[in-house]
Protein backbone atom coordinates (compact mmCIF):
# COMPACT_ATOMS: atom_id res chain seq x y z
CA UNK A 1 0.00 0.00 0.00
CA UNK A 2 2.83 2.37 0.83
CA UNK A 3 4.40 1.66 -2.55
CA UNK A 4 1.13 2.48 -4.30
CA UNK A 5 0.85 5.75 -2.39
CA UNK A 6 4.47 6.59 -3.25
CA UNK A 7 3.88 5.87 -6.94
CA UNK A 8 0.76 8.02 -6.88
CA UNK A 9 2.70 10.87 -5.26
CA UNK A 10 5.51 10.65 -7.82
CA UNK A 11 2.99 10.59 -10.69
CA UNK A 12 1.21 13.67 -9.36
CA UNK A 13 4.56 15.44 -8.87
CA UNK A 14 5.59 14.66 -12.45
CA UNK A 15 2.31 16.09 -13.77
CA UNK A 16 2.84 19.25 -11.72
CA UNK A 17 6.38 19.71 -13.04
CA UNK A 18 5.24 19.08 -16.62
CA UNK A 19 2.40 21.57 -16.32
CA UNK A 20 4.80 24.19 -14.97
CA UNK A 21 7.27 23.57 -17.78
CA UNK A 22 4.47 23.66 -20.36
CA UNK A 23 3.13 26.96 -19.10
CA UNK A 24 6.62 28.37 -19.18
CA UNK A 25 7.04 27.27 -22.83
CA UNK A 26 3.75 28.92 -23.78
CA UNK A 27 4.59 32.22 -22.15
CA UNK A 28 4.82 34.99 -24.80
CA UNK A 29 8.34 36.02 -25.69
CA UNK A 30 7.26 39.62 -26.16
CA UNK A 31 4.43 41.89 -27.19
CA UNK A 32 5.36 41.62 -30.88
CA UNK A 33 6.02 37.88 -31.03
CA UNK A 34 2.82 37.42 -33.07
CA UNK A 35 1.01 39.67 -35.50
CA UNK A 36 1.60 41.67 -38.65
CA UNK A 37 4.53 44.07 -38.85
CA UNK A 38 4.10 46.85 -41.40
CA UNK A 39 7.29 48.50 -42.58
CA UNK A 40 6.73 52.25 -42.93
CA UNK A 41 9.52 53.81 -44.97
CA UNK A 42 8.73 57.37 -43.90
CA UNK A 43 8.92 60.74 -45.62
CA UNK A 44 12.36 61.74 -46.94
CA UNK A 45 12.20 65.30 -45.61
CA UNK A 46 11.08 64.37 -42.10
CA UNK A 47 12.77 60.94 -41.86
CA UNK A 48 9.88 59.54 -39.85
CA UNK A 49 10.08 55.87 -40.76
CA UNK A 50 9.06 53.25 -38.19
CA UNK A 51 7.14 49.97 -37.81
CA UNK A 52 3.42 49.39 -37.21
CA UNK A 53 2.03 46.31 -35.44
CA UNK A 54 -1.38 44.77 -36.20
CA UNK A 55 -2.89 42.16 -33.86
CA UNK A 56 -4.64 39.50 -35.97
CA UNK A 57 -6.84 38.42 -33.04
CA UNK A 58 -8.06 41.78 -31.73
CA UNK A 59 -7.63 44.05 -34.76
CA UNK A 60 -5.66 46.52 -32.63
CA UNK A 61 -2.99 48.60 -34.38
CA UNK A 62 0.06 50.18 -32.75
CA UNK A 63 1.99 52.78 -34.72
CA UNK A 64 5.70 53.62 -34.36
CA UNK A 65 6.54 50.70 -32.10
CA UNK A 66 10.29 51.38 -32.24
CA UNK A 67 9.70 54.85 -30.81
CA UNK A 68 7.16 53.53 -28.30
CA UNK A 69 9.52 50.91 -26.87
CA UNK A 70 12.77 52.89 -26.96
CA UNK A 71 11.44 56.38 -26.09
CA UNK A 72 13.09 57.94 -29.15
CA UNK A 73 12.17 58.22 -32.82
CA UNK A 74 13.71 55.88 -35.33
CA UNK A 75 14.86 59.04 -37.15
CA UNK A 76 15.47 57.53 -40.56
CA UNK A 77 13.93 55.98 -43.67
CA UNK A 78 13.29 52.25 -43.25
CA UNK A 79 14.64 50.56 -46.37
CA UNK A 80 14.56 46.94 -45.20
CA UNK A 81 13.97 44.74 -42.16
CA UNK A 82 16.16 41.62 -41.95
CA UNK A 83 15.56 38.77 -39.52
CA UNK A 84 18.28 36.66 -37.89
CA UNK A 85 17.57 34.45 -34.87
CA UNK A 86 16.21 36.79 -32.15
CA UNK A 87 17.22 39.96 -33.98
CA UNK A 88 15.68 42.34 -36.48
CA UNK A 89 18.06 44.57 -38.42
CA UNK A 90 16.23 47.77 -39.38
CA UNK A 91 18.13 49.16 -42.36
CA UNK A 92 17.79 52.90 -42.92
CA UNK A 93 18.94 54.20 -46.30
CA UNK A 94 19.72 57.48 -44.54
CA UNK A 95 22.86 56.01 -43.02
CA UNK A 96 22.30 53.55 -40.16
CA UNK A 97 21.16 50.10 -39.11
CA UNK A 98 19.25 49.65 -35.84
CA UNK A 99 19.32 46.23 -34.15
CA UNK A 100 16.33 45.24 -32.00
CA UNK A 101 14.99 42.19 -30.20
CA UNK A 102 12.41 40.90 -32.69
CA UNK A 103 9.83 40.04 -30.00
CA UNK A 104 10.05 43.19 -27.87
CA UNK A 105 11.60 45.73 -30.28
CA UNK A 106 13.98 46.78 -27.53
CA UNK A 107 17.09 48.36 -29.07
CA UNK A 108 20.23 46.24 -28.73
CA UNK A 109 22.65 48.39 -30.70
CA UNK A 110 23.24 50.09 -34.02
CA UNK A 111 25.67 50.63 -36.87
CA UNK A 112 26.29 54.04 -38.40
CA UNK A 113 24.34 57.17 -37.62
CA UNK A 114 27.67 58.92 -37.11
CA UNK A 115 27.21 62.68 -37.16
CA UNK A 116 30.73 63.53 -36.01
CA UNK A 117 32.15 63.62 -39.53
CA UNK A 118 29.56 64.08 -42.28
CA UNK A 119 32.31 63.85 -44.92
CA UNK A 120 33.26 60.30 -43.86
CA UNK A 121 30.23 58.51 -42.37
CA UNK A 122 30.40 54.85 -41.43
CA UNK A 123 27.43 54.17 -43.72
CA UNK A 124 26.19 56.18 -46.69
CA UNK A 125 23.09 54.66 -48.29
CA UNK A 126 22.56 51.17 -46.83
CA UNK A 127 20.01 49.04 -48.66
CA UNK A 128 19.94 45.63 -47.00
CA UNK A 129 21.92 43.34 -44.70
CA UNK A 130 22.66 39.70 -43.95
CA UNK A 131 24.34 37.83 -41.10
CA UNK A 132 27.05 35.26 -41.85
CA UNK A 133 30.12 33.99 -40.01
CA UNK A 134 28.98 35.91 -36.87
CA UNK A 135 29.29 39.19 -38.78
CA UNK A 136 26.85 41.70 -40.21
CA UNK A 137 27.24 42.40 -43.92
CA UNK A 138 25.53 45.64 -45.05
CA UNK A 139 24.96 46.46 -48.73
CA UNK A 140 25.63 50.17 -49.26
CA UNK A 141 25.41 52.23 -52.43
CA UNK A 142 28.21 54.48 -51.24
CA UNK A 143 28.34 58.23 -51.91
CA UNK A 144 26.93 59.91 -55.00
CA UNK A 145 29.38 61.48 -57.43
CA UNK A 146 28.77 64.67 -59.46
CA UNK A 147 26.52 62.78 -61.90
CA UNK A 148 24.51 61.08 -59.10
CA UNK A 149 26.08 57.73 -59.89
CA UNK A 150 27.58 55.45 -57.22
CA UNK A 151 30.99 54.25 -58.43
CA UNK A 152 32.23 53.62 -54.86
CA UNK A 153 29.60 51.14 -53.68
CA UNK A 154 30.61 48.66 -50.98
CA UNK A 155 29.63 46.07 -48.42
CA UNK A 156 30.24 47.25 -44.86
CA UNK A 157 31.29 44.49 -42.44
CA UNK A 158 30.69 44.60 -38.67
CA UNK A 159 32.19 41.99 -36.33
CA UNK A 160 29.47 42.22 -33.66
CA UNK A 161 25.91 41.00 -34.25
CA UNK A 162 24.65 43.72 -31.89
CA UNK A 163 26.27 46.48 -33.93
CA UNK A 164 29.23 48.74 -33.37
CA UNK A 165 31.94 50.06 -35.65
CA UNK A 166 32.38 49.10 -39.28
CA UNK A 167 35.44 46.87 -39.43
CA UNK A 168 35.90 46.83 -43.19
CA UNK A 169 34.40 48.22 -46.40
CA UNK A 170 34.70 45.86 -49.35
CA UNK A 171 34.09 47.34 -52.82
CA UNK A 172 31.33 45.96 -55.02
CA UNK A 173 29.83 46.71 -58.41
CA UNK A 174 27.49 49.70 -58.43
CA UNK A 175 24.43 49.81 -56.12
CA UNK A 176 24.29 46.54 -54.15
CA UNK A 177 20.69 45.77 -53.20
CA UNK A 178 20.18 42.25 -51.91
CA UNK A 179 22.08 39.20 -50.58
CA UNK A 180 21.78 35.45 -50.78
CA UNK A 181 24.00 33.11 -48.75
CA UNK A 182 24.91 29.85 -50.47
CA UNK A 183 27.77 27.40 -49.95
CA UNK A 184 30.45 29.63 -48.38
CA UNK A 185 29.63 32.64 -50.55
CA UNK A 186 27.46 35.70 -50.55
CA UNK A 187 25.72 36.50 -53.82
CA UNK A 188 25.09 40.24 -54.12
CA UNK A 189 22.57 41.85 -56.48
CA UNK A 190 24.08 45.03 -57.95
CA UNK A 191 21.30 46.90 -59.72
CA UNK A 192 23.09 49.73 -61.53
CA UNK A 193 25.89 47.47 -62.75
CA UNK A 194 23.40 44.73 -63.74
CA UNK A 195 25.57 42.11 -62.15
CA UNK A 196 25.68 39.46 -59.46
CA UNK A 197 28.83 39.88 -57.37
CA UNK A 198 30.28 36.84 -55.58
CA UNK A 199 31.96 37.38 -52.20
CA UNK A 200 33.70 34.57 -50.36
CA UNK A 201 32.71 34.63 -46.68
CA UNK A 202 35.77 35.05 -44.46
CA UNK A 203 37.91 36.52 -47.22
CA UNK A 204 35.22 39.18 -47.59
CA UNK A 205 36.19 40.48 -51.01
CA UNK A 206 34.36 40.20 -54.34
CA UNK A 207 36.21 37.69 -56.50
CA UNK A 208 34.00 37.69 -59.62
CA UNK A 209 30.87 39.15 -61.19
CA UNK A 210 28.17 37.67 -63.41
CA UNK A 211 26.28 39.78 -65.97
CA UNK A 212 22.48 39.53 -65.97
CA UNK A 213 19.78 40.66 -68.37
CA UNK A 214 17.59 43.46 -67.06
CA UNK A 215 17.99 45.41 -63.83
CA UNK A 216 18.28 42.85 -61.03
CA UNK A 217 16.12 43.35 -57.93
CA UNK A 218 16.42 40.42 -55.53
CA UNK A 219 16.84 36.68 -55.12
CA UNK A 220 13.82 34.40 -54.72
CA UNK A 221 13.72 30.77 -53.61
CA UNK A 222 10.95 28.87 -55.38
CA UNK A 223 10.31 25.18 -56.02
CA UNK A 224 13.83 24.25 -54.83
CA UNK A 225 15.26 26.72 -57.32
CA UNK A 226 17.24 29.90 -56.76
CA UNK A 227 15.82 32.65 -58.97
CA UNK A 228 16.86 36.22 -59.63
CA UNK A 229 13.98 38.64 -60.20
CA UNK A 230 14.99 41.25 -62.78
CA UNK A 231 13.18 44.05 -64.67
CA UNK A 232 13.37 45.71 -68.07
CA UNK A 233 11.32 48.36 -69.90
CA UNK A 234 9.18 45.69 -71.55
CA UNK A 235 8.74 43.15 -68.78
CA UNK A 236 10.35 41.04 -66.07
CA UNK A 237 12.71 38.07 -65.90
CA UNK A 238 13.14 35.18 -63.52
CA UNK A 239 16.70 33.96 -64.01
CA UNK A 240 17.47 30.51 -62.62
CA UNK A 241 20.86 30.44 -60.87
CA UNK A 242 23.07 27.34 -60.84
CA UNK A 243 23.68 26.61 -57.16
CA UNK A 244 27.24 25.44 -57.78
CA UNK A 245 28.88 27.90 -60.16
CA UNK A 246 26.16 30.63 -60.01
CA UNK A 247 25.75 30.81 -63.77
CA UNK A 248 22.34 31.55 -65.24
CA UNK A 249 20.95 28.26 -66.54
CA UNK A 250 17.50 29.37 -67.66
CA UNK A 251 15.45 32.54 -67.92
CA UNK A 252 11.68 33.02 -67.93
CA UNK A 253 10.56 36.32 -69.45
CA UNK A 254 7.09 37.74 -68.86
CA UNK A 255 5.98 40.61 -71.08
CA UNK A 256 4.18 43.13 -68.89
CA UNK A 257 4.46 46.92 -68.94
CA UNK A 258 4.97 49.50 -66.18
CA UNK A 259 6.34 47.02 -63.66
CA UNK A 260 7.82 48.09 -60.33
CA UNK A 261 10.22 46.20 -58.07
CA UNK A 262 7.37 45.32 -55.67
CA UNK A 263 6.59 41.62 -56.02
CA UNK A 264 5.42 38.85 -53.69
CA UNK A 265 5.10 35.10 -54.19
CA UNK A 266 1.70 33.45 -53.84
CA UNK A 267 0.90 29.76 -54.20
CA UNK A 268 1.37 27.21 -56.97
CA UNK A 269 4.00 29.20 -58.83
CA UNK A 270 1.93 32.38 -58.89
CA UNK A 271 3.12 35.84 -57.94
CA UNK A 272 1.68 39.34 -57.59
CA UNK A 273 3.48 42.44 -58.86
CA UNK A 274 2.63 46.13 -58.62
CA UNK A 275 2.50 48.04 -61.90
CA UNK A 276 2.32 51.81 -62.19
CA UNK A 277 2.10 54.42 -64.94
CA UNK A 278 4.13 56.75 -62.71
CA UNK A 279 3.98 60.52 -62.58
CA UNK A 280 1.66 62.35 -62.95
CA UNK A 281 -1.34 60.01 -62.93
CA UNK A 282 -0.02 57.02 -60.94
CA UNK A 283 -2.61 54.62 -62.30
CA UNK A 284 -1.56 51.54 -60.38
CA UNK A 285 -2.55 47.89 -60.40
CA UNK A 286 -1.70 44.53 -58.92
CA UNK A 287 -1.02 42.03 -61.69
CA UNK A 288 -1.22 38.29 -61.13
CA UNK A 289 1.43 36.28 -62.98
CA UNK A 290 2.67 32.71 -63.22
CA UNK A 291 6.38 32.12 -62.74
CA UNK A 292 5.87 28.51 -63.80
CA UNK A 293 4.25 29.21 -67.19
CA UNK A 294 5.66 32.70 -67.78
CA UNK A 295 2.20 34.14 -68.38
CA UNK A 296 0.20 37.11 -67.17
CA UNK A 297 -2.88 35.62 -65.50
CA UNK A 298 -4.65 38.88 -64.68
CA UNK A 299 -3.09 42.25 -65.51
CA UNK A 300 -5.73 44.14 -63.51
CA UNK A 301 -6.24 41.87 -60.51
CA UNK A 302 -6.73 44.98 -58.34
CA UNK A 303 -6.52 48.65 -59.35
CA UNK A 304 -5.99 51.93 -57.53
CA UNK A 305 -3.44 54.66 -56.82
CA UNK A 306 -0.33 55.05 -54.71
CA UNK A 307 0.51 51.35 -54.33
CA UNK A 308 3.87 51.03 -52.59
CA UNK A 309 4.22 47.61 -50.93
CA UNK A 310 2.83 44.10 -51.27
CA UNK A 311 2.91 40.83 -49.34
CA UNK A 312 1.21 37.43 -49.24
CA UNK A 313 0.04 35.77 -46.02
CA UNK A 314 0.44 32.00 -46.32
CA UNK A 315 -1.94 31.55 -43.38
CA UNK A 316 -5.09 33.31 -44.62
CA UNK A 317 -4.04 33.29 -48.32
CA UNK A 318 -4.79 37.01 -48.64
CA UNK A 319 -2.73 39.67 -50.42
CA UNK A 320 -1.69 42.67 -48.35
CA UNK A 321 -1.25 45.87 -50.35
CA UNK A 322 -0.18 49.29 -49.11
CA UNK A 323 -1.12 52.79 -50.30
CA UNK A 324 1.35 55.59 -49.55
CA UNK A 325 -1.13 58.52 -49.65
CA UNK A 326 1.49 60.55 -51.51
CA UNK A 327 3.64 60.43 -48.35
CA UNK A 328 1.35 63.13 -46.95
CA UNK A 329 0.64 61.69 -43.53
CA UNK A 330 -0.37 58.14 -42.70
CA UNK A 331 -0.97 55.45 -45.31
CA UNK A 332 -3.25 52.43 -45.52
CA UNK A 333 -2.87 48.68 -45.89
CA UNK A 334 -5.56 46.98 -48.00
CA UNK A 335 -6.27 43.27 -47.52
CA UNK A 336 -7.44 41.52 -50.71
CA UNK A 337 -8.72 37.97 -51.08
CA UNK A 338 -7.98 35.48 -53.86
CA UNK A 339 -10.86 36.86 -55.92
CA UNK A 340 -9.42 40.38 -55.89
CA UNK A 341 -12.07 41.69 -53.48
CA UNK A 342 -11.20 44.00 -50.58
CA UNK A 343 -11.53 42.30 -47.19
CA UNK A 344 -10.51 45.11 -44.84
CA UNK A 345 -8.13 48.03 -44.41
CA UNK A 346 -5.49 48.66 -41.73
CA UNK A 347 -4.13 52.13 -40.86
CA UNK A 348 -0.34 52.42 -41.18
CA UNK A 349 2.43 54.94 -40.69
CA UNK A 350 4.02 57.08 -43.40
CA UNK A 351 4.97 55.37 -46.66
CA UNK A 352 4.06 51.72 -45.93
CA UNK A 353 6.34 49.59 -48.08
CA UNK A 354 6.38 45.99 -46.84
CA UNK A 355 4.99 43.34 -44.50
CA UNK A 356 6.28 40.69 -42.09
CA UNK A 357 3.77 38.01 -41.07
CA UNK A 358 4.23 36.41 -37.64
CA UNK A 359 1.55 33.82 -36.99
Amino acid sequence: MKNFRLLGYLFALSLFIYSCDSSRDERPLGEYEKGLLIINEGNFSSRDGDISHYNFNTGDVQQSIFEKVNNRPFAGLVQDVVEFEDYYYLVSNTGKVEIVNKNTFQSLGSVGGNTVDDNDPELNIPRSAIVADNKIYIADWGPYDATFANPKSYVAIVNNLSGGDVFKKSRTSSRPENFHKINNDLLIVCSAARKIDVMRIGIDTVNRSIDVEGTPVRFIEHDNKLLLFSRSSSGIFFHEINKTDYSITNSTEINISNTTSKLTLGENGEAYIITSTGWPDYNDAVSKISITSGQVLDASFYEGNGFYGIGFDNFDKNIYLSENNGFQGSGTSIVINQSGAEVKTIPTGVGPSGFIFRR
